[in-house]
């Protein structure tokens, strides 16, 4: 009887591993078997996750309300307005005040639409040199390398996109409508901060920030590893 359970158990084994996908159960295998990876399989794992990462942030993040109430990326005032902001508050200007600071993290979330081309772009040419010390680095390491080599290019790509978002929403005018207002108190001194450069700066840091959210994710949960490379190169990572 034993023997007979023991042949039926194989028996649905089998056919249970034959209804799975063949090709994935084989990669899987191969995986599992200890197939060397090259450094190619590296960087190419390496980059999926990252296309993962700013798919899933900046789609998060174009959400109404995904910068303006995520506390973690939320964009305040510019440090010059923020050192007078209980001033102008005091004097009246609070819901003007509140006007900028909605507007500008509508512009952040309406130009977040357009990151995910530009960042995969910068991801699509990381080489293979650094793969695997950003394999065995940090959890946020392939995000930190990003931000380093492309943060130049990234800003220089996307302000565009922001100050025409920026204008979209009306931040432009009511940011110009505050300062205008605080500049003629006599008793106060000028300001008059880039807002352009300010909003690309923040929205760039909130998008790099959930992309090293969805990266430790990925290399803390294999449920996250989305395809069987991933899976291959983060199990490399576990295995260290």
């Amino acid at each position: 009887m034993k023997n007979y359970l023991s042949k039926v158990s194989v028996f649905l084994m089998t056919l249970l591993l034959v209804a799975c996908a063949g090709a994935d159960v084989g990669s899987i295998l191969r995986g599992a078997a200890g197939g060397a990876l090259s450094e190619d399989d590296v960087a190419s794992g390496l980059k999926e996750a990252l296309v993962q990462g700013i798919s899933k942030g900046s789609e998060s993040a174009s959400r109404e309300d995904g910068f303006f109430k995520n506390e973690l990326i939320r964009i305040a005032l510019p440090e010059e307005m923020r050192r007078v902001e209980s001033t102008m508050r005091s004097l009246g200007l609070g819901s003007e005040v509140d006007r900028v600071l909605l507007t500008i993290n509508r512009g952040a979330e309406n130009a977040a639409r357009e990151a995910r081309p530009i960042f995969v772009n910068a991801i699509r040419q990381m080489s293979v040199q650094d793969a695997w010390s950003i394999l065995r680095g940090e959890d946020d390491a392939a995000t930190t390398y990003l931000r380093r080599t492309t943060t130049d290019e990234l800003t220089e790509l996307f302000m565009p996109r922001v100050q025409e978002s920026l204008e979209q929403v009306g931040a432009t005018r009511h940011y110009s409508d505050l300062v205008r207002a605080y500049n003629a108190i006599p008793t106060t001194k000028n300001i008059d901060p880039d807002l352009d450069s300010y909003v690309t700066e923040r929205a760039l840091d909130g998008l790099f920030t959930l992309v090293a959210e969805e990266e430790k994710n990925i290399r803390e949960n294999p449920m996250q590893r989305t395809s069987s490379l991933m899976r291959r190169v983060f199990a490399a990572q576990d295995a260290e």
